[in-house]
């Protein structure tokens, strides 16, 4: 190395020679092997061979020492991360100066901006941190950690000076550096290099290169490489994952969609080796200079001069711009590292970024023609830094200005497409390609950068190049000026609808960039007026077609009108019209701004025309009209969705609203009745208002009716919707004011609702948060659903039925609303239109039309057709519409006479109408009221009276004297008072009406109820009977409420179980049947799953499959368990049978279809509830018994525990030696004492009552089988046998689980534990534990005793039986049920087929139950007894003395290791609380399978009264220990044993850990509050198994809080043979295939089961307005919502997520093509 030291330090241009050859020598060496090569060697090899001495040249010392000051000598300003794919941006919307400028999430947590109002969004991947860019923020532009000495370093120097030592050495290297990076990258030999690059011996290897590009799939290429290569199919996708990963080999490729799977070849091409080593070097080198940007602004400076240097005398572009061209022809990772290379050096420096900015516009044509024909997205284009730079706003003047970028981008769009312009120069989008016209949006977006920011300072300069720009401009709208034009289908249908989504796209893309040129122009008053003359002219030479007709003459009314012949419904019409509503809106701007005054000077009145200006307009709102009048039906879709965009919020403001605009300007400059005539013979109405007799064709009268109604309310508009800036002298503010009010008078709305509603500007901001609250009040959504606003009461007189952004269905909801809510009030309907503002001086003519003679006739007309009941010639919403305008010009009049004196006032709206010599329209709305079609309009006719007397008061007042005004005035108002009163009566007597007719309904409808109670009586009784029964109980109780001993569940004193005769009903057939023994089955719809829900350690690892399992004892952390659950419908077995078979025929005939549910694994919907269920239970009636308490007292004398005991153990040594005659003797080891006791023998146990067995009709026991074999496959995850002996353990132990799951959640929900289930929960459990005692019946006996004894095992010390578990590793409860439900197998005789009676099983049960419950409490002491004292009075209840003695017990057992100085009170205190769930579940099971009523307080919420209760119901003394001393000779051997275990005594020993009691209940992990710390989580997530960059999605499992990365290849797994995605295989394991999973980047949970489903659901995240985000399309910051994650809880923790799925998919099978399994 010392050697190439020495020959670096020499002359610049031996620096550059040897630099080469140093490359030629060691680079072809070093990235030889290709095809696998060794990256870290590689790696290395290029650091000591290359980088390292050019480093250490370069520095003059050792580079990483070197490196080190540099980077504490001080950061930039600037942040300048590059975003990568996924990462999350923050935009303030209260300082960004535009939604381009973003914050990274570091900047974002240290800025000011945390706390305003902020967004959120994912980015695409290439942006840029504006952190530090003064331009891009009005407030906080710097975080903490970019503010100048935040790092600690004195502030002058932030940045430290390289000395020029350096800065030479710099100078030298990087031309040669920079100069090979380019050479290299746009080398286009394949076989030679460069001669300074040649060595001398070559090599002939050559390689096949393979290219990425955006057209082929994923399949795709494998396909291609396993043809090509010939290799397996798993050889051929690691090749294209290698192309998909590795960013700097050539083997490149992008993952695709197949959609549009393109027919192009793949891009290949063979390269000698050592050209692809070199170019493979340059890129290496190209990360190399990109880091040592970062290190210091002078590198930068350098680097950026050397890039924009140009050679002396050529023509030749510089090095970036070479670069810049060649951008389309790189591959994916060149172009990832030139992009970074240009982040990382001159958009770090202003001043270089200003020179860039220009490289850039000189070739701006070229380099996005490159993109358009390119096939890389967008991101990938180096066009993408278009956004860096225009919308800066001193660097976009300065691009204007010097050059001309306005024009240069317009020429662009224009030169990109040409190929649709027709043959008079119109776009026409025909055939279009919708790949290609996406790109053009890019140049479209990148006008609307430039223009983001307005200037406030105009130059001439500036004023000359925007004109340039704008003009230039006109000529794209020139060719959009009625381009698609299309005629009215005639006869038959169009064949083929027209492509019309291209226009419309484009002119949403154009719709800002238009407003923005409008408001650029309005700046300054020079330019509007230049603007608006070159619009206008450009208007004109697009309208000077069709003059070639000769005028015709129409006259109405002693008027005519002289015009061009043009029928819409004949002649061709287009809807787009840029420049007519460009003109309009710049019209406006100059009312607005008040240089309209100086408009002649520009525009003289002879060229203005404005008949010629108001025709296309006109002739666009005609076609609008027409359509709605169905005339266009047989032109297809099309038509209707382009009219359907014209009005729509995305559009309006420059198609719809600007037509209405137009037409005020021709009202204002034109005679009012020319007008109206021009507009009367448009809508082809000329004939309709003069006084020929119409057709008798119903269709024609129709169609001419709607017409009418459409021009009516075109008038409507053009004389009151003044709400435009310039049009009257409104703010901005008002306008959306007045949008909000109008949406929320329709209903209450969400706030993202009214959002999608308004339109926004160019910075998407609507403008709704300044002004909701003065309009509004906010109401906060409950725990679904979403919160709203309702309108301020105050606003409602705002309300204009005739508001012209109302859609159709819009106007009659709102109006149905409005007069509903006056009805509530006791108001009258009428709904006048509320005081328009004054129109500006510039459009003061347009309400002339109101009070002119053709105005008048049309009105006369109308009404005059509804007086005389011409049914067909008019419509209700006619008049409504005649009554609006006579509305409006009775204010109009009213507000002129109330602000000037009556001589002043032309407007004579009121003598118009009412003439001596015409047809008066007073007298025709007298006689409307008449109409009895009409009565909805009679409350609005009244107030038009009204007003007509008004305005008449108001112009005699001052005309006539004084005195005479007084009394006419008090006339008019008794007059007035009469009519008043008169309505008053009205009014009275139709409530009154209303309420009898009210009266007389109810009556018919509950007769109608009693006649369906006759005909449905036995729905009825079956309800009725049940209340009466209960009524009985109850009496009974009262009665013998002296003996309370009915409420006790166990032993000899068992209270009376209640049956109850149940008659259910089939929810199938409908048909009834009592619940028998005997009688056919029925069975509850259920299912059954796998749980982890109660899980004490979510670690353990599963068994997926459970062929070796045996499960008969429960581990106490509960891992996994097996849930049924019920929605408790009812239906025969046979009904059942048959639906179900019915759902499998149907299934395969449909073969394609794919099914929400599974039928191969039982699966179904329930047919009423739709939840998913794969089984079903069989109800089996409860067995009433009842106890005769002197039989009780008898036996109570003879059998103690002891006795109890001895019987037992000799019947089952009796049992074994049976069953091993000529078996080999393996029995269990009795005591010697059992068998001494001659008295007892093998048939005592029959002593105590026996009863023969209850027999179960067959259909009864098919249904046990099909139901124990479910909970078998499922709980298992095995194959059906109905033969395994693991059968009955399984139904036990879903019993027990199940009883555990409810009383988890009753307690979690905090509800009493009888009487707050649902019904479904109860009679789910109810059926299942009846199922759970009857399943015994159908195994063999053996087998269950087999069970039994090992079961017992564990209780009793007197029978070993191998591989018995530890007192401490077994769940007690399942134990308990096991025991109980398995024990009357003992009472199995040969001949004859027995079962315990009453009184027997009654000790059984209360045996088997304290023998539980004792080893339960001695699993508690031991482990959880063992916490350190906490100080407290040494408290000497008796409880604390006897678990104080039997510490002492359990201390001499363990010979000592069970510390004996816990106090007595701790030990009990344990005890108590740890016991509690399993006394819960105890009562719960005990309760359902005898049917013993609970006491009265356990039917509500009591910590102390439920302890005492569950005791005296369970038997159990309250003081527990005392149980230990009644049976202490029987369970000191035992207790002895129990301690003895050497788990027990490594537990205690404190070497193993042991469950703690009671155990946790189990929760969803804890989320943070703010949305924004999970995005922060998820950013700094690494996926574990990749090391590249690219985008991951993130997503939390809910459960356990593992942070996962989904729908990636990386992080699939094989299991069983089968690919799963991340959170698939990880739901294998935490949830047993279940599982809720949040996805942070798309603020989504994702509810998964199994391999096959999964369902979106929202997520427990709202912003402020109480709505969710997914996707984070809104942004806006989000809260967690405790509510919403409370009900997450419940849905997993009441097992309802796999029914939400089914749900979920039943109701949007959209989801289909998801592959859940890869999730």
């Amino acid at each position: 190395q010392s050697v190439l030291l020495e020959d670096f330090k020499v002359t610049e241009v031996t620096v550059v020679a040897t630099f080469l050859q140093c490359l030629a020598k060691h680079v072809p060496n070093i990235y030889s092997a290709e095809m696998d090569p060794l990256l870290e060697k590689q790696e290395e090899m290029v650091q000591a061979a290359i980088l390292y001495p050019l480093e250490c040249y370069l520095f003059g010392e050792d580079p990483d020492i070197f490196l080190e000051k540099l980077q504490q000598s001080g950061t930039s300003q600037l942040c300048g991360k590059v975003f990568k794919g996924g990462e999350t941006t923050y935009s303030c919307r209260d300082c960004a100066v535009d939604p381009t400028c973003v914050l990274c999430m570091d900047c974002f947590q240290n800025s000011i901006h945390k706390n305003h109002r902020y967004k959120m969004h994912s980015s695409t991947g290439g942006g840029f941190c504006d952190c530090g860019d003064t331009e891009a923020w009005k407030a906080g532009p710097l975080c903490t950690k970019h503010e100048p000495g935040a790092s600690g370093s004195p502030k002058e120097n932030s940045e430290c000076q390289l000395n020029e030592e350096i800065m030479e050495h710099s100078r030298r290297v990087f031309p040669s550096v920079i100069k090979y990076i380019v050479d290299m990258l746009i080398w286009e030999e394949e076989k030679e290099l460069p001669l300074e690059l040649t060595v001398r011996e070559k090599v002939d290897s050559y390689y096949c290169v393979l290219f990425n590009d955006e057209h082929h799939s994923y399949d795709h290429v494998i396909y291609s490489l396993q043809r090509a290569l010939g290799c397996e199919l798993g050889e051929a996708q690691l090749h294209t994952t290698a192309i998909d990963k590795e960013v700097s080999a050539f083997w490149i490729w992008e993952k695709r969609h197949s959609e549009n799977v393109s027919q192009r070849p793949l891009h290949v091409e063979v390269l000698h080796a050592d050209v692809m080593a070199h170019q493979k070097f340059a890129l290496r080198l190209g990360s190399w200079l990109n880091k040592l940007m970062s290190y210091s602004s002078d590198f930068r400076q350098i680097f950026c001069q050397i890039c924009l240097k140009e050679e002396a005398g050529s023509e030749k572009p510089c090095f970036i711009s070479k670069l810049m061209l060649w951008d389309a022809k790189l591959h994916k990772g060149a172009r990832k590292v030139l992009h970074e290379l240009i982040f990382s050096s001159f958009f770090m420096e202003m001043e270089y970024k200003k020179h860039f900015a220009v490289e850039f516009v000189k070739y701006y044509k070229a380099l996005q023609k490159e993109y358009i024909s390119d096939d890389h997205d967008r991101v990938l284009s180096v066009t993408a830094l278009s956004v860096q730079m225009f919308t800066v706003p001193t660097l976009a003047r300065h691009l204007i200005e010097e050059q001309n970028v306005i024009t240069t981008i317009t020429e662009t769009l224009l030169e990109v497409l040409p190929e649709y312009l027709d043959k008079n120069d119109k776009f026409n989008f025909q055939g279009y390609s919708q790949d290609k016209l996406n790109r053009v949006y890019a140049v479209i977006y990148d006008l609307r950068y430039v223009l983001v920011s307005k200037p406030t300072l105009w130059t001439d300069r500036l004023r000359e190049r925007f004109l340039e720009g704008f003009i230039s401009f006109l000529r794209i709208l020139t060719c959009m000026q009625g381009m698609e034009e299309i005629k009215r289908q005639i006869g038959q249908h169009i064949e083929v609808d027209p492509d019309w989504e291209a226009a419309i796209a484009i002119q949403m893309q154009l719709k800002n960039i238009l407003l923005m040129f409008q408001e650029w122009c309005a700046c300054d008053e020079e330019l509007l007026l230049k603007a608006y003359s070159e619009c206008h002219k450009a208007v004109m030479r697009c309208s000077t077609s069709g003059r070639s007709r000769e005028k015709t003459v129409f006259h109405l009314c002693g008027h005519t009108l002289e015009s061009r012949p043009y029928r819409v419904s004949a002649d061709p019409v287009s809807i787009h019209l840029p420049l007519s509503r460009t003109l309009a809106g710049l019209h406006v701007r100059l009312s607005k701004t008040g240089t309209i005054s100086r408009l002649h000077e520009f525009v003289s009145p002879e060229e203005f025309q404005v008949e010629l200006l108001v025709e296309y307009p006109l002739r666009c709102l005609v076609l609008v009209a027409q359509v709605s009048a169905e005339m266009w039906r047989r032109n297809g879709l099309s038509l209707i969705s382009q009219v359907f965009y014209y009005q729509d919020v995305k559009c309006r403001e420059e198609m719809y609203d600007k037509d209405i605009i137009m037409l005020q300007i021709g009202a204002s400059l034109m005679d009012p009745n020319q007008f109206l005539l021009l507009i009367l013979q448009r809508y082809e109405l000329a004939d309709a208002f003069k006084k020929i007799k119409p057709t008798k064709d119903q269709d024609l009268i129709k169609q001419c009716n709607v017409l009418i109604e459409e021009m009516l309310q075109i008038l409507i508009y053009v004389v009151g919707e003044r709400y435009v800036p310039g049009v009257s002298n409104v703010t901005k503010e008002d306008v959306i004011m007045r949008e909000i009010i109008h949406l929320l008078c329709i209903e209450p709305m969400a706030h993202s609702a009214i959002t999608k509603s308004l339109p926004e500007n160019e910075n998407n901001e609507t403008g709704l948060e300044k002004v909701i609250d003065k309009v509004a009040t906010f109401k906060k959504p409950g725990v679904s659903g979403h919160g709203v606003y309702e309108l301020k009461d105050e606003c409602l007189k705002e309300f204009n039925m005739f508001f012209y952004h109302y859609t159709k269905t819009q106007h009659s909801k709102a109006e149905h609303t409005q007069k509903k809510r006056r009805k509530q009030e006791n108001r009258d309907e009428a709904l006048p239109p509320p005081p328009p503002p004054d129109f500006c001086p510039a459009f003061s003519n347009v309400v002339r039309i109101l009070n002119c003679d053709v105005m008048m006739h049309i009105l006369r007309t109308v009404l005059q057709r509804a007086v005389e009941l011409e049914t067909h010639l008019w419509t209700e919403a006619m008049i409504q519409m005649v009554l609006h305008l006579l509305s409006l010009g009775l204010l109009e009049e009213k507000q002129q006479l109330q602000k000037s004196p009556e001589e002043e006032v032309t407007f004579d709206f009121y003598h118009k109408a009412t003439p001596l010599n015409a047809v008066n329209v007073l007298m025709l709305l007298e006689k409307l009221k008449r109409v009895p079609q009409l009565e909805a309009q009679k409350d609005t006719v009244n107030w038009i009276l009204q007003m007509f007397e008004t305005v008449k008061r108001m112009r005699e007042k001052s005309s006539v004297t004084t005195v005479v005004a007084a009394t006419s005035g008090s006339e008019a108002t008794k007059g007035d008072e009469s009519t008043q009163d008169k309505e008053k009566a009205e009014r009275k007597r139709k409530a009154e009406a209303a309420r009898l007719h009210r009266q007389k309904i109810m009556a018919q409808m509950s007769a109608l109820q009693r006649n369906f109670i006759e005909t449905h009586k036995l729905l009825y009784e079956n309800t009725l009977e049940a209340q009466g029964k209960e009524d009985a109980i109850m009496e009974e109780e009262s009665m013998s409420s002296a003996i309370d001993y009915s409420r006790i569940a166990l032993g000899p004193k068992r209270g009376p179980s209640v049956a109850e005769k149940e008659v259910l009903t089939c929810i199938l057939c409908q048909e009834e049947q009592e619940v028998k023994l005997e009688s056919a089955a029925m069975v509850l719809s259920a299912c059954v799953q796998k749980s982890t829900a109660l899980t004490q350690n979510r670690s353990r690892i599963l068994e997926l499959s459970g062929d070796t399992l045996d499960p008969l004892f429960m581990h106490p952390d509960l891992p996994c368990g097996t849930h049924t659950g019920s929605c408790g419908h009812v239906m025969h077995a046979a009904c059942w049978q048959k639906y179900f078979e019915a759902m499998q025929l149907n299934f395969r005939q449909r073969l394609h279809v794919e099914q929400i549910f599974d039928l191969e694994n039982g699966e179904y919907l329930c047919p009423l509830c739709k939840s998913l269920c794969n089984t079903v239970i069989p109800i089996v009636p409860l067995q009433a018994q009842k106890i005769n308490s002197e039989d009780a007292e008898a036996v109570a004398q003879i059998l103690s525990l002891a006795r109890w005991m001895e019987i037992i153990i000799v019947r089952i040594s009796g049992y074994s030696v049976k069953n091993a005659k000529g078996e080999k003797q393996n029995l269990p080891a009795f005591t010697s004492k059992g068998m001494g006791n001659s008295a007892l023998e093998f048939h005592s146990i029959l002593s105590f009552g026996v009863q023969s067995s209850v027999k179960y009709s067959s259909s009864i026991k098919e249904m046990l089988i099909l139901f124990a074999t479910t909970i078998y496959r499922v709980g298992l995850k095995v194959a059906p046998n109905e033969a395994d002996y693991r059968i009955p353990m399984m139904t036990w132990s879903t019993c027990a689980f199940t009883i555990q799951c409810i009383e988890n959640l009753l307690e979690t929900e905090g509800k009493p534990l009888f009487g707050s289930l649902q019904n479904r929960q109860h009679s789910g459990l109810k059926a299942l534990v009846q199922f759970a005692a009857a399943q015994r019946t159908t195994s063999p006996q053996v087998l269950i005793q087999k069970h039994l004894i090992r079961l017992l095992g564990v209780l009793l010390p007197n029978f070993k039986v191998e591989d018995t578990p530890s007192l401490l590793e077994v769940d007690m409860f399942h134990i308990l049920v096991a025991v109980v439900l398995s024990f009357p197998s003992l009472y199995w005789e040969d001949a004859v087929d027995l079962q315990p009676s009453s009184i027997s099983s009654a000790y059984n049960h209360l045996y088997l139950f304290h023998l539980t419950t004792l080893a339960h409490i001695t699993q508690i002491v031991v482990s959880s007894a063992t916490e350190s004292p906490t100080a407290r009075s040494s408290d000497n209840s008796e409880e604390a003395r006897s678990a104080q003695s039997f510490c002492r017990e359990v201390c001499q057992y363990t010979s000592g290791c069970f510390s004996q100085d816990i106090p007595g009170w701790l030990v009990w205190d344990c005890v108590k609380k740890g016991i509690m769930p399993y006394l819960r579940c105890a009562a719960l099971f005990f309760h359902y399978l005898l049917g013993v009523s609970p006491p009265e307080e356990l039917l509500q919420v009591s910590e102390e009264g439920q302890f005492k209760a569950l005791c005296s119901y369970l038997s159990l003394p309250t003081n527990l220990f005392l149980l230990f001393q009644e049976y202490w000779d029987t369970v000191n051997p035992l207790l002895q044993r129990w301690c003895a275990d050497p788990l027990v005594l490594s537990c205690l020993k404190g070497k193993s850990i042991a469950v703690r009691y009671p155990r946790k209940r189990n929760s969803l992990i804890e989320l943070p509050e703010d949305y924004s710390c999970l995005l922060n989580q998820a950013s700094q997530f690494r996926c574990p198994r990749s090391s590249d960059d690219e985008q991951k999605h993130p997503v939390l499992c809910l459960f356990c809080g593992a942070m996962l990365c989904s729908q990636n290849t990386c992080c699939q797994e094989l299991v069983n043979g089968e690919e799963l995605g991340a959170c698939t295989s990880h739901a294998l394991q935490c949830g047993a295939g279940v599982c809720m999973f949040l996805k942070i980047r798309e603020c989504k949970v994702v509810l998964i089961e199994g391999k096959t489903r999964g369902c979106l659901y929202p997520a427990p995240y709202l912003d402020e307005y109480g709505e969710t985000d997914p996707g984070l399309k809104r942004g806006n910051p989000l809260h967690l919502c405790q509510e919403r994650y409370r009900k997450l809880h419940l849905l997993w923790q009441q097992h309802c997520i796999i029914e939400e799925i089914a749900r979920s998919q039943e109701t949007n099978q959209i989801f289909f093509g998801f592959n859940w399994q890869l999730l």
